[in-house]
């Protein structure tokens, strides 16, 4: 006897809406509104924000791209293909691409380009021209919930889109902002520049009061006025006034004439926009002076908590346009670089320990690998018992 039933199939139905309202800074109810960060480059024009940006943009496109294959013990390094040497093919190289994405993705939350050529095999993009974002306007239909995007007049073709975001909310398409969601501290710190300058440049204090215990009319105020300032213009000879006259000089702290307190306070904020541990690197927190000692320390607080997670979200959408099981892979070793000393003591272990070679120790150093007469005559000046150079050919 067999039992047949009937199963009845629940087709989900998903309603696509409109993406909720980002909520308005509170500096654009402010005076600080007439600070327009509507472009990605004015939050450049606070210092701390162009330090931060350029210190995690440069590091990066600064750091060696390799290509490798397998993992573990079969991991090995590949050629990088030419189309990655130059992925906007602009000439510019694979290094001023990065620098823009990171720069992108920085101020805007967002890195989009066109794909502007595919590998003909596999239909990945080997050619992406990065957009400026804020040309870049994208949502979801909501009619099929699929992307949409306007790069400045036109509407590209979706496929032709490629688009990388930090900062993602769900129910959103483009990544947060973080120069608009910040805009307050941001803009804070750029009118207080603005009107420590302005304060210098436009004179918007008098120097000094000029009193008298008599009542003035308005022609001999004018009138006392300009024969005080011809005695004191051009001369340094001691100034004398009359019974009744009293002269008081009008001074400012330079601490309080520069909004130090304030600028301090802003830029250590703006640093923490980019990522824990960037205002201490910068020197805007402590006041601490970065010694010879702590270099090699303030690179890896530097690697660890602010830079790496950007490299390695870099990592991931390169090694999506390579065929698998390759990917690529920053050198993050070049960034930890140390003292002359404590760096030829790691290799005297790592050869010692047989997990380096003495050519491979000169690569790293710069320098060419050893030619038989060289280690022939480091064989002869080797100790009894001690370590014999390896051959080019145990290179591991």
């Amino acid at each position: 006897m067999s039992l047949i039933f009937g199963v009845s199939r629940v087709v989900e139905r998903r309603s696509w809406t409109t993406e909720p309202p980002i909520p308005p800074n509170s500096a654009m109810g402010s005076t600080f509104a007439r600070v327009d960060l509507s472009q990605a480059e004015a939050s450049l024009q606070k210092v701390a924000v162009w330090a931060s940006v350029s210190l995690l943009a440069g590091t990066a496109a600064m750091l060696p791209l390799d290509v490798y294959s397998g993992e573990g013990a079969f991991q090995q390094e590949r050629r990088a293909p030419s189309w990655l040497l130059d992925l906007g093919g602009d000439g510019y190289g694979t290094e001023d691409w990065i620098w823009q994405y990171m720069g992108s993705s920085l101020l805007r939350g967002n890195a989009v380009g066109l794909v502007a050529e595919r590998d003909p095999r596999r239909g990945t993009p080997t050619q992406i021209v990065l957009q400026h974002p804020d040309t870049v306007v994208g949502w979801r239909d909501t009619t099929d919930g699929r992307p949409r995007w306007r790069i400045g007049a036109q509407e590209p073709p979706v496929a032709d889109v490629w688009h990388r975001r930090v900062f993602s909310v769900p129910g959103r398409l483009m990544g947060l902002s973080p120069i608009a969601h910040q805009a307050t501290t941001i803009a804070t710190g750029i009118a207080a520049m603005r009107f420590g300058a302005q304060w210098f440049e436009d004179g918007a204090h008098p120097t000094g009061i000029l009193t008298s215990e008599a009542n003035l009319q308005q022609g001999d105020a004018q009138t006392a006025k300009a024969r005080f300032l011809a005695a004191i213009r051009g001369t340094r000879e001691p100034l004398v006034l009359g019974r009744g006259w009293a002269y008081e000089q009008i001074q400012i702290a330079p601490d309080d004439s520069q909004f130090i307190e304030t600028n301090n306070l802003t830029s250590a904020e703006c640093c923490r926009i980019f990522g824990p541990g960037l205002a201490e690197i910068l020197g805007y927190e402590t006041g601490g002076a970065m010694t010879y000692q702590n270099i090699e320390q303030r690179n890896l607080q530097l690697l660890i908590y602010a830079l790496d997670p950007w490299l390695v979200r870099l990592e991931r959408a390169l090694s999506s346009l390579l065929p698998r099981p390759q990917f690529v892979k920053f050198a993050r070793g070049a960034l930890l670089r140390t003292d002359l000393l404590t760096r030829y003591r790691a290799h005297e272990i790592a050869i010692r320990n047989r997990f380096g070679t003495p050519d491979g120790v000169r690569e790293l150093e710069d320098r060419p690998p050893l030619t038989t007469d060289q280690i022939d005559q480091l064989t002869e000046l080797s100790p009894a018992g001690g370590t014999t150079p390896s051959t080019p050919s145990n290179q591991e």
